[in-house]
């Protein structure tokens, strides 16, 4: 009898995983001036490992790498959602819709690019959308993708045929974006110092989310009134949060009485606080700080489960205590603190008061930081269910050899934006600390890079130097380079984009954190990061919808067998 160390199917294959992902992030460290494949490490570990498993005649389950590779996606993305959700729709306000249109502009230019490689060389509708996701660096277009072609009839070994495209095109898809940021930097004759002194100025000169005026009350036709009465004071995007009575500071709430001399110092949107200035009387300089006073000011952080989904004016105990909400920020945005304004999971909310009202105030919030670093998993495995669920309903369109399904990329990405948005219902908090969203998220994305990698690593060798794999990286520098040039070169000269900001909407068009990295070390105005959290969150989703969409009308045109 030998007792012989076998590995059993499962087993086997998930070691290779394991293997892949430990080696491939150690891999995706080694930078070139700060430059290197960061996650796509992943990906080339578990092309090697693919490789040298065939040569030696091993074989991986195939249902549980399909499974892993679905699984990891469905993490990564829905994460993602989570994460953009509170911010996604506020993005296209003011300077971020200028970003986003250039960024829309860049991923339209992308497909009209595949779409002219697919007319010029005829390449597999498979190996096009795979080059195509590997030539703007986004893996969640990459599963988008592959969940589409099965579900247009492709067999499984062309679906893999993606995975080889896209690791031929991805070393370039990052190299292509700091190709462009150095060719328009020429072009130009940009030099660095004084786009910093022009954004600089051009930050001071715009007006903060939430801006503050000091008002001296000289209507007569206020005096004697409660500041209830007032007209549009309260309820209506404008907050009294310090009242000053002679030399005394006081807490504006509604049943304070206005007389003339009073000052009052109001936050809320720009336009609304010179609406209010025109009521009240005129604008002063004099600062009504809380310092020195028994009046003083904290930021408390909403997780009592009873306040969710609250109006400020249903929550009566605040202005009981006589204290005033001046801001609520939710997840880096601020938000006018209006009687219908709702409070959810993780807002901070600005409060002024006596330090015991704060305090007792604090208790009826919750306030517990603790709590801010509990995952809400009831909540993670409904909103994934739920993403499944929407991902699968089918979207009949004309024309269209196979209905148009939002997938298991697409779905969860758009449950989780609208859930994150939503941000409470019922039993359920869509709220994820950072570092557990940044882990699954990671964790995701390994275990999906890990599949492709392995998978497409039987034939990426074979197909590099003995088939066409260098005509592949050709056409994905070509999908990378043209549409990045062309739009920032028109983003530069028409709408006169600053080059720092430029460069976080090329970055950010991409999804492609290394790129950011690289130009928020150009300087550190942080006028880069800012460009790229305003186009990310419609550029994650646009990249995930246009392959999806490709691949049906371009079969329905004939672009391959079923």
């Amino acid at each position: 009898m030998t007792n012989a160390f076998v590995l059993s199917d499962i087993a086997l294959t998930t070691l290779a995983l394991c293997l892949a992902g430990a080696f491939g992030l150690l891999l995706g460290k080694l930078q070139i001036r700060k430059v290197g494949l960061g996650i796509g490490g992943v990906l080339f570990s578990g092309i090697l490992i693919g490789h040298f498993a065939s040569r030696a005649g091993i074989e991986f389950d195939g249902e549980v790498m399909h499974f892993v590779r679905e699984l990891g996606l469905i993490l990564f993305v829905y994460t993602i959602g989570i994460q953009v959700g509170p911010s996604f729709f506020s993005s296209f306000a003011k300077s971020g819709l200028k970003f986003n249109l250039a960024a829309i502009g860049i991923v339209l230019g992308g497909v009209v690019m595949t779409v002219l490689v697919y007319a010029l060389a005829d390449l597999p509708l498979p190996v096009l959308v795979g080059v195509m996701s590997g030539a703007v660096t986004n893996t969640p277009g990459l599963g988008a993708a592959q969940q589409v072609l099965g579900d247009a009839g492709f067999p499984p070994s062309e679906v893999a045929e993606s995975g080889m495209g896209y690791a031929m095109a991805y070393p370039f898809g990052i190299l292509g974006i700091l190709t462009s940021m150095f060719v328009i930097r020429f072009l130009f004759g940009i030099v660095l110092e004084r786009e910093e002194a022009a954004y600089r100025a051009e930050s001071q000169s715009g007006e903060e989310a939430l801006p503050s005026m000091n008002v001296a009350v000289t209507n007569a036709n206020l005096d004697g009134l409660r500041l209830g009465d007032v007209p549009d004071l309260f309820d209506h995007g404008v907050v009294a949060s310090r009242m000053k009575k002679g030399d005394d500071l006081v807490v504006p709430t509604r049943d304070v009485i206005v007389h003339l001399g009073d000052c009052l110092h109001l936050v809320g949107p720009a336009e609304k606080l010179q609406a209010m200035k025109l009521i009240l009387g005129r604008e002063i300089d004099a600062p009504l700080t809380t310092k020195g006073t028994k009046l003083t000011w904290s930021r408390l952080v909403v997780t009592k489960d009873r306040v969710l989904g609250k109006t400020l004016k249903e929550l009566a105990f605040l202005e009981g205590h006589g204290v005033t909400v001046s801001r609520i920020n939710r997840a880096g945005v601020e938000l006018p603190a209006q009687g219908g304004s709702t409070l959810g999971f993780g807002d901070i909310v600005t409060v002024v008061g006596t330090k015991a009202d704060i305090d007792a105030v604090a208790s009826q919030l919750g306030n517990e930081n603790a709590r801010l670093q509990e995952v809400q998993f009831p909540a993670l495995f409904f909103g994934i269910a739920l993403g499944v669920l929407l991902g699968s309903i089918p979207l009949a369109v004309p024309g269209l050899p196979a209905p148009l399904k939002l997938g298991l990329a697409g779905g969860p990405l758009m449950a989780a934006i609208l859930l994150g948005r939503l941000g409470h219902w019922g039993p359920f908090t869509w709220y994820m600390p950072p570092a557990a969203n940044h882990a699954l998220r990671e964790f995701g994305i390994v275990l999906f890079l890990a599949v492709v990698g392995i998978v497409a690593g039987d034939r990426f060798f074979e197909t590099l130097f003995e088939g066409d794999g260098l005509s592949w990286m050709g056409y994905g520098i070509l999908i990378t380079l043209v549409p990045l040039l062309v739009v920032g070169t028109i983003a530069r000269v028409f709408g006169k984009f600053n080059y720092l900001s430029l460069c976080g909407v090329l970055a950010g068009s991409m999804t492609d954190p290394p790129a950011l990295a690289f130009a928020v070390a150009m300087s550190k105005t942080g006028a880069a990061s800012v460009a790229y959290v305003s186009v990310y969150p419609l550029v994650m989703f646009l990249r995930i919808l246009a392959p999806q969409v490709l691949v049906l009308v371009l079969a329905s045109m004939g672009a391959g067998a079923f």
